[in-house]
């Protein structure tokens, strides 16, 4: 039976199904109204990691649960025997970190008119936002909110609808869950089970994940959060102060110090006491509000589409240098994860020869932003002939490294594995896919939708060899962790 619920006697079910089905059908209204926000929907395409998934894929708000199948997609003869999905987490809530910033902000606006009255018109943003309750609070921590969940949810729904072979009634407890030791992916994960058992059994509540036969999903940070393994990284990037050298001057540059002024006049507070990390916070606010509660947050009125423009560059160099191109390392380190998802590869096509069945038709793991961008740089994904720098903003107006078109939140990276029985030999009887949030990923050697897996194989053979040989990475877990992106 399906990933089946242990019994529990005279539990109430039509109650709670009810419940459920009108929590949903309120988060599905809730996403609809805030879709028609013109200033929201003005600002949200320069979010970066902080993006909704649905400004990604717009089609999604009519129905958020109906599977939006690319016709680029391979059908016929050729039939899916195996998933291997990277999803990143859905919705969160800020870090600490960014909570404390945006306190300190607040702090700066109450401080500008000791004992200052009501605003008044609503036409003094700075009297509003220092009037306006912070309702963060530093136990949110990143953690998943329930929008995440429903992300997660949704995204179960879809997917299993999309390829129904793979995620059959029968064959959910060889499924396989990774994911990160964070809570948000942890989350991130069970809401993924529940959202699959939601689209099995249509009207009944999940059970907790701890209650199903199929299990939670397993932590292992070695591959979903490879970058705490990898003592290279950690030296040559994360704690080398002139790492993000761009990232820096960028912030003392004209482009954010003409924010900065602009800002400090909208506000009416000393430019001084304003820097670039203030205001990307505030920036994050208006992104923050507008994923997690809906709305159109005052935050927003402070900035216009150009401000957000440069801010997402401020955003996507350090993404470029952190987790990007910047650094031969950066992607590297995701070398790990790589030869994972081609051991699974490997092994489904080995069994499918023998006339096996595939021991695992669906492969799951739950990260983060940074799990998944130094993967696609590995790939040659998004790769812009000039480096960002500091100093290339205008040229950089058209780059292909925009991280909120990339890995907005429940970002997903899928590798689908086809057997085509009218392959003319058998080198071709193996076709490989990728989607990348749901829409089919040309591969970036080729740009061809589909690829024998040998050829594919073949491509990323120094890559896959390298990894084995590769000794940069080897050292005990680091005392370190990351801000989330």
């Amino acid at each position: 039976m399906l990933c089946a619920p242990r019994r529990r006697l005279g539990a109430p079910v039509a109650p709670a199904a009810a419940l459920a089905a009108a929590l949903l059908s309120s988060l599905a209204r809730c996403a609809l109204l805030e879709s028609g926000d013109p200033a929201a929907l003005a600002l949200s395409p320069y979010f970066g990691t902080k993006t909704r998934y649905e400004d990604v894929n717009p089609g999604l708000l009519p129905d958020p649960e109906a599977p939006r199948r690319d016709p680029e997609l391979l059908a016929g003869p050729c039939t899916p025997v195996q998933l291997v999905a990277i999803i990143r987490h859905g919705t969160r809530y800020p870090t600490a970190k960014q909570i404390r910033k945006l306190r300190q902000l607040h702090g700066l606006l109450q401080a500008r008119r000791p004992g200052g009255g009501e605003p008044t018109g609503g036409r003094d943003t700075g009297a509003a936002l220092a009037h306006r309750p912070l309702w963060y609070a530093d136990w949110m921590d990143g953690q998943l909110v329930e929008k995440g969940r429903q992300d997660m949810r949704q995204l179960a729904q879809r997917l299993a609808a999309l390829f129904p072979g793979l995620f059959r009634r029968e064959d959910f407890g060889r499924l396989q869950l990774l994911t990160s030791s964070k809570h948000r992916c942890v989350d991130s994960g069970a809401a993924f089970l529940q959202g699959l058992w939601q689209h099995h059994h249509p009207g009944l509540p999940p059970p907790d994940v701890a209650d199903m036969e199929c299990g939670p999903p397993r932590i292992n940070d070695k591959l979903m959060r490879f970058f705490d393994h990898c003592k290279k990284f950690l030296t040559d990037v994360e704690k080398n102060a002139t790492a993000l050298y761009h990232v820096e001057a960028f912030k003392t540059g004209p482009e954010m110090q003409d924010i900065i002024k602009k800002v400090a006049a909208t506000l009416e507070v000393p430019a001084n006491d304003l820097n670039a990390d203030l205001i990307q916070v505030a920036f994050f606010t208006c992104s923050f509000d507008l994923a997690i509660k809906g709305i159109q947050s005052p935050w927003c009125d402070v900035f216009d589409v150009n401000d957000a423009k440069v801010l997402e560059y401020l955003n996507d160099l350090k993404q470029y240098w952190k987790r990007g191109y910047g650094y031969a390392i950066n992607s590297q380190s995701s070398c790990i994860l790589f030869e994972y998802i081609f051991q699974h590869l490997d092994k489904a096509i080995e069994q499918k020869q023998r006339s096996q069945p595939v021991s695992s038709p669906v492969i799951l793991q739950f990260g983060h932003a940074e799990t998944l961008l130094p993967l696609l740089s590995l790939m040659g994904y998004f790769k812009d002939r000039e480096p960002l720098t500091a100093f290339n903003y205008k040229q950089q107006m058209h780059r292909k490294f925009r991280s909120g078109h990339i890995v907005p939140y429940a970002s997903n990276l899928i590798f689908l594995l086809y057997h085509c029985k009218n392959a003319k030999t058998p080198e071709e009887e193996f076709q490989v896919q990728m989607l990348l949030n749901e829409k089919v990923l040309p591969f970036a050697h080729s740009q061809k939708n589909v690829s024998s897996y040998e050829d594919l194989k073949n491509h990323y053979e120094d890559t896959l060899t390298g990894c084995r040989a590769n000794h940069d990475c080897d050292s005990p877990k680091a005392n370190s962790t990351f801000d989330e992106l």
